[in-house]
């Protein structure tokens, strides 16, 4: 980033404004600032975990758990340990979620399927007996 032989706080610039050469007979010299962005802190998913809760696999509730677990990691400062486990606990809800819709789809499906047949049925028999 810096050019060979400049000390990172001082790189004259050349070339970069046409027509300005900056001062004569002396240098110029740009000063910068870094400035450290401290990593955003790991997610634990605990909301999802907790939409997820009653999932008849028991799969949100796994995904509860390890959201708690990623909870505690970050209130005690292991960073890595809250993202393992965060990273866990969205797995598990994703799977959760993925297993509960395709669920819901079935059970939709097959509720509607059984309703026409039971409609088409009754609504096939001859009612009027002449006899």
């Amino acid at each position: 980033m810096n050019p060979a032989g400049y000390p990172p706080e001082n790189i004259p610039l050349q070339g970069r404004y046409p027509g300005f050469q900056g001062q004569p007979g002396g240098s110029t010299v740009v000063q910068y600032t870094s400035v450290s962005v401290p990593p955003e802190p790991p997610r634990d998913h605990i909301i999802w975990s907790l939409c997820c809760f009653l999932h008849p696999f028991g799969l949100g509730l796994a995904a509860f758990i390890y959201s708690i677990k990623a909870r505690d990691r970050k209130v005690v400062g292991d960073m890595e340990g809250a993202r393992r486990y965060g990273s866990t606990a969205l797995r598990l809800n994703i799977l959760a979620t993925f297993l509960g819709s395709i669920m819901f789809l079935i059970s939709l499906i097959i509720t509607i399927t059984v309703s026409v047949q039971t409609y088409n049925y009754y609504n096939s028999y001859d009612y009027h007996y002449r006899g």
